[in-house]
């Protein structure tokens, strides 16, 4: 899995623990790409997690996705880690987000200590912050906590 290049904007839902969905929908319809990232969300398992590169690479044989733009504008290829992010920040309050992460460790800005909460409950790796860091948040245990898609 990829180990590079999986940083977002750090974009997320208003409220990621509502249980409705963007439009307010008890049902939401998702665009068909964005249905198979919350499926891999999905089956992360508690106390585990996945970078968005890493989902992107689950997902490479996709085809382009549904109601995301094309890089550059000229219909290449879509689903990157930054389009993972991006499907993420809209639909990811139906899944467990937190466990789709930044390769780098670092909790997601303004929802670090929602997260935290839930890492905390599923026993999920992690470091802890340095003496220097300014907000003292701890960080994934990436070496422990990744997962790979493989039944453990």
């Amino acid at each position: 899995m990829s180990g590079t290049g999986d940083e977002t904007s750090g974009e997320f839902p208003a409220n990621p623990e509502g249980p409705e969905g963007p439009g307010g929908a008890e049902d939401p319809e998702y665009p068909e790409y964005a249905e198979r990232v919350l499926a891999v969300a999905e089956l992360i398992p508690a106390g585990r997690v996945m970078t968005y590169g890493d989902v992107a690479e689950w997902l490479k044989d996709e085809e382009q996705p549904e109601g995301l733009p094309a890089q550059g504008g000229g219909g290449q290829r879509v689903g990157g880690p930054r389009q993972v992010g991006r499907v993420m920040a809209l639909y990811g309050a139906a899944v467990p987000w937190w466990r789709v992460v930044r390769a780098d460790g670092r909790l997601l800005p303004g929802s670090e200590l929602r997260a935290l909460a839930h890492y905390r409950d599923e026993g999920t790796p992690l470091r802890t912050a340095p003496h220097v860091a300014d907000d003292h948040i701890p960080r994934l245990d990436m070496r422990r906590a990744r997962w790979d898609g493989r039944q453990d």
